[in-house]
């Protein structure tokens, strides 16, 4: 029973990769999310260091997004040697770029996977309804892999229909998660990828640790619990969803 993990930010992590895929032996691979240019250099290189192991993606988180017209150039040069595009999106919680540039930013992500027919990573908090109509209005559901979603009944329903793939993490086992829970038991096997989003969102029975790719394992548990779905299916189908959507 082989992983993968579709958002781990390797590059990121302050610790040596080389030990945490080491640790990771059930994950056959993992994309390694760009959040801003260097990041997404940086990708690019754990991807040359481990190839196969590791893919790359280049993108602007919207954390940073006021920073896209600078960033925006060394993004787009290096869109063509990479998985996906991204992390973008839209993060309305900590509003640390103003609204509208994390907006012009996350179309011109869009944009970006559009013309290069890429797979988008979008991160969605507290923006359901404005990144909705943005996928909604661009037609780039299909390529979307929502990250880390946290959406109920109500929003998983209104996204699905957009044709989007969710990708769980950690918080789906949190004793806190009831309402994404709730959210995953609609999602069809298809559309569903599991992710750890190292070094953050750590699962039980290791929540608050520093997270890594070897814990992908128990998101994809919980998820099986959800699904009332054995586990090596549930591995199964999410590394072949992740295997379409990112190495097509």
């Amino acid at each position: 029973m082989t992983w993968v993990d579709t958002h781990c930010h390797l590059q990121l992590d302050g610790r040596e990769p080389s030990v945490l895929l080491d640790r990771a032996s059930a994950v056959d691979w993992m994309v390694a999310p760009g959040v801003d240019a260097e990041s997404s250099r940086a990708s690019l290189a754990l991807a040359g260091e481990f190839p196969g192991r590791v893919l790359p993606t280049a993108g602007l988180h919207p954390h940073e997004a006021a920073s896209w017209p600078e960033q925006r150039e060394a993004i787009e040069e290096m869109a063509p040697g990479v998985a996906a595009i991204g992390e973008t999106g839209l993060d309305f919680y900590r509003d640390l770029s103003p609204r509208d540039q994390q907006e012009a930013s996350f179309r011109g992500h869009i944009e970006l996977a559009l013309s290069q027919s890429k797979p988008i990573i979008v991160h969605c908090r507290d923006a359901f309804a404005r990144i909705h109509d943005i996928i909604d209005e661009t037609g780039v559901g299909g390529q979307t892999v929502l990250h880390s979603w946290t959406g109920g009944t109500r929003w998983t329903k209104r996204f699905l229909d957009l044709g989007v793939t969710f990708s769980f993490s950690g918080p789906l086992a949190f004793e806190t998660g009831e309402t994404i829970r709730f959210g995953a038991a609609l999602v069809p096997p298809d559309r569903a990828v599991v992710e750890t989003d190292t070094p953050y969102l750590a699962p039980p029975p290791h929540r608050g640790e520093q997270n890594e790719p070897a814990w992908v394992v128990f998101v994809g548990r919980a998820l099986a619990d959800v699904w009332g779905t054995p586990v090596e299916e549930v591995a199964a189908v999410t590394s072949a969803n992740a295997t379409r959507i990112f190495k097509p």
